[in-house]
This record gives structure tokens, C-alpha cells and sequence, in this order.
């Protein structure tokens, strides 16, 4: 008979393995390294009594899989827990139908105070949604800024044609070309100008793990409902997030006034002539656009030919202004018996995705050997 029970340490290579067939799409089997992370991530990392599930067939084989991992919240003076869903997989010839709907149900019955996804796909969040989960369209959309246009257009169609990198000293030479005609400070919708636009009052400086993990309460603090920084493992956090050498050099930095106030900052990966892939944003009230603008002009002194992140409501209006593209990919949902905190994130209120979610693990853009 077809069951669903926690996650334990024997059924750790069965899910790596799962996890190579059905997500990442790998032949061969899955490397020990990859076995191990699974095993830190979903095992030994700060649960707050929130464990992964696994579904078992009539053998008693294991057939799915719902990984979860706890992140503690705050929402005014309320401490909570929420539960992240990230991998969510059933074993291809499966002969149970309803695996899937069971695992999620279970998932959602748990003992967190909110659960939630930002990487759900089409399949998953249909579940969601007969489950009574809510979309948050606001969350739900990937950002895009195009700083230098021939390198972009060559990257895309790199990811398809290799040999089409081929032509990256051309396409070097007609950016340099372009963005010098550009008026300091003009942006358009393929470039921003070879001077820069970061606003001249405010300086940037990189930062380490440390440094920036400091940052995250006074820079989120206006947020009512926010993750308990200071009890979540932020520097190893960081160090996985770094750990993605396919996606270039992380960066952490910080925004400050002359007089050394912070008011940002900002975390990416910077491939030069790549698209750099950008893990957090953060910005005090009024503070965004400036914020945004640093970010910008820091990656193309990095070399990137475009920025791509995930969206926060508080970043939005700053982003409609600036020639950023949005486009829609995976799905930010949440589920809660408490009709409140689906309000209050329905309504921007919450700091969700990036650290406050799944994308800093090392299972999105990681590599295992």
C-alpha cells in the first residue's frame, strides 16, 4: 500500500538520483556531492520541526518526493513559522496518479504558521491553487535590464548555438561603440550609457558574507512581515550562494551616503558578456530607484551585458521607470489558514524570494561533481 512519511537519512541516494532523472535532467547517476548537499539541505539545516516528505509505493519503494525547508518569520511582534517548498518531484512511470496531489496535501497540512514556493511550475501550482493555495503576481515575475545589447543578443543565442560565442570580441567592440553615443546618465531599453548612472552622492562598496548579512534586518525592517534574520544560518547561506561557479564571480555589496548611512544593497553573480543573475535587492522607503541605478552601473563596470532577478512589490514602481523588462517564469504562491498573512502578502507587505526563499541554495545553478 502507497504511503507518505518524513524524509530520512536511507533515502537520500534514491532522491538524488530522482532528482538527476526528473529535474535536472542528467543520464548519469547522481555524484556523491549531490547526495551529501540533499543531505545538509533537507536533513541537518534549521528545520523548526518542518521535515521533506517522501511518498512510497506498494513495494515500499520510494516514488516522489516534496522537499521542504523551515524559515523562521516575524509578522509585527508575531514570531512564526513558514515552511519553503522547493524540490517537488514523482518518479516517471509511477503507476499512482495521485502521488503528487497526496504529497503536496500532506505538505500543506503541516505544522508551519504559512508555506510557500517561489519556484512553482505550471503542474505544481495548479495543486496549489485546488488546495486553496494564492498566487502573488507581484512576486511571480523575472526583471531583465539590458546594458550591453550585442553581448546580450549573443548570449541568448549562445545558450542554444555555442558556437555563436564565437563572436564576442564583435559584439565587445559594437557595445563599447553604442554606449559611448549614449549621454551620461541616458539609459535606453538595450543599453545604458558607457559613464554610468549611478547617482553620484551615494558610493558602493563590496562586502563579505559578514558584512552583508548585517545588513538584512535594518534594510528590511519596514517590512510587517519579514524572515527572524538573526536566527536563520546566513553566512553558510551566503557561502552556498556563492557556490555557483557556472553563474560567474559573486558580489555582495552595500550602498552607503558620503556620510557612511546605509540605504541598500544588493547581491549577484557577474559573468562578463553573461547575463549576471541577481540573488537580492534591498532598499530603505524612497531609496529604490537609487539602489536600482547602483546596481546597474556596478555590473557594467563588471563587464555583464544584462541583469536578470526576481521581483519585490517595494521595487516595482523604481523599475517601471528605468527600461526594465519583466517576463513571467516560476510562480511565487503561499498557503496559510490564516487569512492575514495571505493579505499581507497578497498586498506587498512581506519580504519574500532571494534569501527569503530557495534561490540561494546551491540545487538552483549549482554544480555537483
Amino acid at each position: 500500500m502507497s504511503a507518505i512519511r518524513p524524509l530520512e537519512q536511507r533515502d537520500l541516494p534514491v532522491i538524488a538520483n530522482m532528482l538527476q532523472r526528473v529535474l535536472r535532467k542528467e543520464k548519469a547517476p547522481a555524484p556523491a556531492s549531490l547526495t551529501a548537499y540533499l543531505g545538509q539541505f533537507y536533513l541537518d539545516a534549521h528545520g523548526d520541526g518542518i521535515t521533506s516528505l517522501v511518498h512510497t509505493d506498494d513495494a515500499g519503494e520510494v516514488s516522489g518526493f516534496i522537499g521542504m525547508h523551515g524559515l523562521p518569520m516575524i509578522h509585527g511582534e508575531r514570531r512564526l513559522r513558514a515552511a519553503i517548498c522547493s524540490s517537488f518531484m514523482v518518479e516517471k512511470g509511477n503507476r499512482d496518479p495521485m502521488a503528487g496531489a497526496r504529497l503536496m496535501k500532506a505538505f500543506l497540512e503541516g505544522p508551519q504558521d504559512l508555506s510557500f514556493s517561489e519556484t512553482a511550475n505550471r503542474t505544481s501550482t495548479q495543486m496549489w491553487t485546488r488546495l486553496r493555495g494564492t498566487i502573488l503576481p507581484q512576486y511571480s515575475l523575472d526583471w531583465i535590464r539590458v546594458i550591453r545589447p550585442a553581448a546580450f543578443a549573443l548570449g541568448m543565442a549562445g545558450q542554444h548555438c555555442r558556437p555563436a560565442r564565437l563572436f564576442t570580441p564583435l559584439a565587445s567592440a559594437f557595445d563599447r561603440l553604442y554606449r559611448k553615443r549614449l549621454k551620461p546618465g541616458e539609459t535606453r531599453w538595450a543599453a545604458t550609457a558607457s559613464s554610468g548612472i549611478a547617482p553620484p552622492a551615494l558610493r558602493v562598496d563590496e562586502v563579505d558574507h559578514a558584512g552583508f548579512a548585517q545588513m538584512l534586518e535594518p534594510l528590511t525592517a519596514h517590512f510587517p512581515l519579514r524572515p527572524r534574520w538573526a536566527d536563520l544560518p546566513l553566512e553558510q547561506m551566503l557561502a552556498d550562494g556563492g557556490q555557483k561557479p557556472d553563474l560567474g564571480e559573486f558580489v555582495l555589496a552595500g550602498v552607503t551616503t558620503a556620510g557612511g548611512s546605509p540605504v541598500g544593497a544588493f547581491a549577484y553573480h557577474a559573468r562578463p558578456h553573461g547575463i549576471a543573475r541577481v540573488l537580492q535587492v534591498l532598499a530603505r522607503p524612497g531609496q529604490e530607484g537609487a539602489v536600482i541605478d547602483c546596481l546597474v552601473g556596478h555590473a557594467a563596470a563588471h563587464g555583464v551585458a544584462a541583469l536578470r532577478g526576481r521581483t519585490q512589490p517595494a521595487l516595482l514602481a523604481a523599475m517601471l521607470t528605468r527600461r526594465i523588462a519583466f517576463l513571467p517564469a516560476t510562480t511565487t504562491i503561499v498557503h496559510s489558514r490564516d487569512a492575514g498573512l495571505v493579505g499581507a502578502m497578497a498586498s506587498g507587505q512581506a519580504f519574500l524570494n532571494g534569501l527569503a526563499g530557495e534561490e540561494w541554495s546551491r540545487l538552483i545553478g549549482g554544480r555537483f561533481t
